[in-house]
């Protein structure tokens, strides 16, 4: 009697295996994550015969690179956040949530790597070739060098790549690949991990570079084994709310450049547009001479950017006072809230405190912590900051003002956009240089930049 096949429990979440189904996950602790999958068993007896030597250690400083081991994709911005360009042989993941824009993002980037004379191919697991097609003519994307097909099988697509040779690939999504060797459906963990090491290895072996469009979970990460985002060179997330226009795209694992660098994009009827300033962007609908409005600096990678706080202070009925914030850090405007009430003598214990950052943008840089400061005393005491004033600087615990880095970008950059006055961390004023047009003031403590700004 011929034995059934042996079956196992994998972890969609974490890729851990069990023998029987659990409810809960023993690694991960997700509930309900426990998916059955066959195992493929190998012929038994067959001699292993040892590999042949293909490829032999060479010295470090024999390997010789060229200037086109990196290119331009023709999207300014996009070039930014890879570090300068598509590296040859890449392997590049790409997650977001639903309808943010990541096809409508990869079908530019083809057509701006098919305009220089590159021929790409897009590759759907999703929608078909007339959808493709319909997508592309109303973002205006349409060229002979873009090939597209809508194929799932894996097998399929690596005999298409020999027969075509593009120079770029897109794969959109990676969990909708099947691999026909495995028996398990697509988006498990044995097929989502297996389709991304053959595309790797072809990536590698061809010099081809590949874009792995993944889909995010409700907690915003990448759905599939963490194994997937190993593997990869390239780790990008287009983050932005729907109903903004603006999306940001940012790195947040390079081999090939930094993971500080963003790309600020703007959402249109035909597709996307490139924010080459983002700081005018930001402040473009900024309220003059409002309570609670304060604007400062944060740096994204190599590039200064202002943004404007919003603060809203407000009495409370309710035995706890509320906390929204809406793009920084929640924890670290609570500690800044303890600062004023201990330093500046502020009973905001008493009051409801909403946070926001103007444009949908997001800021976790210690160099804002003035500008939140700034921007609660200013509601609080129902003040406005004047409108050609930024501030920007790190508060400490004790209620001082710390210095913060490339403090000549950032007064740069207020300085373009018409800022005259300027409150900064007394030990940066030495190193600030001289603006045109900008004057600017040192504060060492909390205290000061309250006593300067009103």
């Amino acid at each position: 009697m011929r034995k059934p096949a042996k079956t196992i429990y994998i972890c969609q979440a974490c890729g851990s295996q069990a023998p029987k189904w659990m409810g809960k996950c023993p690694d991960c602790g997700r509930w309900d994550a426990m998916v059955e999958e066959r195992l493929v068993k190998t012929e038994q007896g067959k001699t292993r015969v040892p590999p042949a030597l293909h490829n032999r250690p060479v010295p470090i400083d024999a390997v010789t690179q060229k200037d086109e081991d990196r290119f331009s994709t023709g999207v300014g911005e996009f070039d930014r956040v890879l570090g300068g360009g598509l590296v040859t042989g890449s392997l590049v993941l790409i997650g977001g949530d639903p309808g943010i824009g990541k096809s409508t993002l990869m079908l530019q980037v083809l057509y701006g790597l098919a305009s220089l004379g590159r021929r790409v191919l897009y590759v759907s697991g999703e929608e078909s070739v007339r959808q493709i097609t319909m997508r592309s003519r109303r973002l205006e994307t349409v060229s002979s060098n873009l090939l597209v097909v809508a194929e799932t099988d894996l097998d399929a697509i690596m005999a298409m790549l020999e027969k075509t040779l593009p120079d770029v690939l897109v794969i959109d999504s990676i969990q909708t690949m099947y691999n026909a060797e495995l028996s398990s459906v697509p988006g498990s963990v044995s097929q989502v991990r297996e389709s991304a090491m053959r595309l790797m290895l072809m990536a590698k072996k061809t010099g081809v570079p590949t874009f792995l469009v993944g889909h995010v979970t409700k907690e915003g990460a990448i759905a599939g084994p963490r194994l997937l985002e190993h593997m990869v060179d390239t780790v990008l997330y287009f983050e932005g709310d729907r109903q903004h226009l603006f999306r940001i795209l940012r790195a947040v694992k390079n081999r090939f450049g930094s993971t500080n660098e963003i790309g600020v994009f703007e959402m249109q009827g035909n597709g996307l547009r490139e924010i080459s300033n983002p700081s005018a962007i930001f402040l473009s609908e900024r309220s003059i001479n409002a309570p609670g409005s304060v604007v400062t600096t944060c740096i994204e990678g190599t590039r200064p950017v202002l943004v404007e706080l919003q603060a809203l202070v407000s009495s409370t009925s309710f035995g706890t006072p509320r906390r929204t914030i809406l793009g920084l850090d929640q924890n670290r405007v609570a500690l800044l809230v303890a600062v004023m009430e201990k330093k500046l003598g502020m009973h905001l214990m008493g009051h409801d405190i909403f946070m926001n950052v103007a444009g949908g943008m997001r800021v976790d840089e210690p160099a804002v912590d003035v500008g939140i400061v700034s921007a609660i005393a200013s509601s609080f005491l129902d003040q406005p900051v004047q409108e050609n004033t930024v501030v920007f600087g790190e508060v400490g615990l004790t209620g001082e003002v710390r210095a913060v880095g490339q403090i000549e970008s950032r007064v740069r950059e207020a300085s373009k956009m018409g800022f005259s006055r300027g409150i900064v961390p007394q030990a940066n004023l030495s190193r600030a240089g001289i603006a045109d047009g900008m004057a600017l003031e040192g504060a060492a403590t909390v205290a000061q930049v309250v006593e300067a700004l009103f």
